[in-house]
């Protein structure tokens, strides 16, 4: 079945409960599993409130924390559970991108990432991470909502 699972993840409280659910799949299918959070690169000019403030060197140290701290959770939930686990943090202007290019690297063969379910205009004006993996992947994807 599956030997490899990547398991993507933006911090969010649905990506939190995601992350079991990958673990526990790949503890019965005996597949370790890679955990992924992608960051955008630092802008000179950005309209995120949280980016506002920021240097370059300030950008770099705070996303590297918060990558640490989503990266740790998995790690976490895989240790207690005995599955097999590495993490990487990729600093990438598209994420979708960055998951799809980690899964031929590292070999996955199935990818299992939540979804906000977004519908209508917003699905369109905010578009979906997921989406857009699910459209580009050539590994299958296993959709947590």
């Amino acid at each position: 079945m599956y030997k490899h699972i990547l398991i993507p993840t933006d911090g969010s409280e649905l990506a939190k409960k995601a992350i079991p659910y990958g673990i526990a799949l790949a503890k019965a299918v005996g597949a370790k599993v890679t955990g992924i959070t992608v960051t955008v690169p630092f802008h000179v000019f950005a309209i995120d409130p949280d980016t506002l403030t920021d240097t370059s060197g300030s950008y770099s140290k705070r996303t590297k924390a918060v990558a640490e701290k989503y990266l740790g959770q998995v790690r976490d939930a895989a240790a207690k559970a005995g599955v097999s686990c590495t993490v990487i943090h990729v600093e990438l202007e598209q994420p979708y991108q960055a998951i799809i290019d980690a899964t031929k690297k590292n070999g996955c063969d199935l990818i299992v990432m939540a979804s906000h379910g977004r519908r209508g205009v917003s699905a369109l004006v905010l578009g979906s991470e997921t989406v857009k993996v699910l459209t580009h992947s050539t590994v299958p994807v296993l959709v947590y909502r």
